[in-house]
């Protein structure tokens, strides 16, 4: 604490927090900057974080081949047979005559107890419900159809029936459930397919006790049809033929080989599916442009600059943010990354691809312009009309407009893979500019001009520490000098006045 003016009556501290305040002036123009580059780094990593994004959308929609092979299926009779496309490249139609659905095999036990509670199949030991069984180890196997290999199971008396239901279900490819109204254990096969649910005992006595070995037992059975006139079988009611799922409902013909009653089905592409996928990119592009055009073209009002912790202090909340409002404008005005990368998606979005089949092809073939207004900086206009005839007519070939892969050189690609490259390429010269997330200031351009002025401010707060000690050493010696005066003054004046 320092105390001073005692002898002068002056207000030192005032004083030098005023000589202080004008030398700190260039130390505010430093960090006023470093505000400034720490505010045009947040907006780097801004548009390069949504950059990133769009990439991922065209990697999910605009360059995966199911966006573009979705399709319709329509059937006649959906009661009987369900039909759904997958990823089929190709359309898919004609009969399908349903004479037998695959069921799942079951075998019943014989019944051993009748209505066990549910806390009584959790806690009630195997041996104590009458199967005069003992507390040792037993072990049967079971096997289901369409099963590889019999499972082994292995319990031991002194564990609940609980314990061996959820054993059977867990290790085992059948469910099993005790039913409370019969008493008995009933087995039924996880998947359909012909064939009959086996138990086989290889020690002890259990599963001979509750009927597994020689149960009630019913075989399961392969679902049969008639597709385009092939008779053939599947061991479940639902499969895929050539990239479409099949679902097999109900009985049409219950002879084998007969199509009297047969489903017909067919398939097209789903326009309307395509249609969104297409106006998502566009949309997608357009507000894409629009924002970093914004940006580009902010303006930048330099009489508005960062505000020190002192002028904040002096301002009301609402002042302060619409003075910073203004001082952060513009911090990315006419950056030339930026403004090379829109250049070049106009470019790529009304260039011509070389389709595979030699012709070439333009978003124009699909409906899609350009903008003529200068305002709108490119923005891409859809006639929706046009768009889905393209799509009706080959919407293979509308995927290969946005999806056709680049050449070794990294020419020749569709528009949404050169419009994906040349986002990356851009990324990656603002991220050795702004880095990311995590990077540290040494890495990228921003970075080191930030650490350099962290140094430059801690130098200058190192002198500007010492200079406001020189002040205070130079007040304090005029304080003593004026002290030692008045007290040579006074000490004079007692002197005349005793004599």
């Amino acid at each position: 604490m320092r105390i001073s003016g005692l002898a002068t009556g002056m207000d030192t501290e005032s004083i030098i927090r005023d000589l202080m305040k004008a030398n700190r002036i260039p130390l505010d123009k430093i960090t006023q900057k470093k505000q400034y580059l720490e505010w045009q780094l947040d907006d780097y990593r801004s548009i390069n974080r949504n950059l990133q994004d769009l990439t991922y959308k065209i990697n999910d929609t605009m360059l995966r081949q199911s966006t573009f092979n979705a399709k319709t299926v329509s059937v006649s009779n959906t009661d009987a047979v369900n039909i759904k496309s997958l990823n089929s490249t190709s359309d898919f139609s004609g009969t399908i005559a349903v004479h037998q659905l695959a069921t799942q095999a079951t075998l019943q036990g014989s019944e051993f107890k009748k209505n066990l509670t549910t806390e009584q199949v959790s806690t009630t030991k195997l041996s104590d419900l009458g199967l005069d069984i003992g507390s040792g180890e037993h072990e049967f196997k079971i096997k289901a159809p369409e099963s590889d290999e019999e499972k082994v199971i292995k319990i031991t008396g002194n564990d609940s029936l609980g314990a061996l239901i959820a054993q059977i279900n867990k290790e085992t490819d059948v469910n099993a459930f005790y039913d409370v109204h019969t008493g008995k254990i009933a087995l039924t096969a996880k998947n359909s397919g012909a064939g009959a649910i086996t138990v086989t005992n290889v020690s002890g006595e259990l599963a001979g006790k509750l009927g597994l070995t020689n149960g009630t037992s019913t075989s399961g059975q392969n679902a049969e049809f008639t597709f385009n006139g092939l008779t053939t079988e599947r061991s479940s009611n639902t499969f895929q033929i050539n990239g479409f799922e099949i679902n097999l409902k109900q009985v049409t013909d219950s002879t084998s080989g007969t199509t009297t009653n047969a489903v017909t089905f067919s398939s097209a592409a789903d326009v309307d599916k395509i249609v969104d996928s297409v106006v998502q990119f566009v949309n997608d592009y357009n507000k894409m442009i629009e924002e970093l055009n914004a940006k580009i073209r902010e303006a930048k009002y330099r009489d508005f600059q960062p505000l020190s912790t002192e002028q904040k202090n002096d301002m009301k909340e609402k002042e302060i943010e619409l003075w910073e409002e203004k001082a952060k404008s513009g911090t990315l005005k006419n950056d030339p990354t930026i403004s090379s990368m829109l250049s070049k998606m106009r470019t790529i979005m009304s260039s011509s691809v070389e389709m595979s089949d030699g012709t070439k092809m333009s978003l124009r073939d699909l409906g899609i312009k350009t903008s003529t207004d200068y305002l709108e900086h490119g923005k891409l206009i859809i006639n929706e009309d046009d768009l889905r005839k393209a799509i009706a007519e080959d919407p293979q070939k509308v995927h290969e407009l946005f999806s056709k892969s680049s050449d070794d050189d990294g020419k020749g690609g569709g528009i949404a893979v050169q419009f994906r490259d040349t986002i990356v390429a851009s990324r990656e010269v603002i991220s050795q500019r702004a880095g990311t997330a995590g990077a540290v200031n040494d890495s990228f351009v921003l970075g080191r001009n930030l650490n350099d002025m962290n140094k430059q401010i801690e130098r200058f707060e190192d002198r500007l520490k010492m200079m406001e000690d020189r002040y205070w050493r130079q007040f304090t010696a005029m304080e003593r000098a004026i002290q030692r005066a008045n007290a040579q003054s006074a000490s004079l004046m007692n002197a005349f006045g005793g004599m």
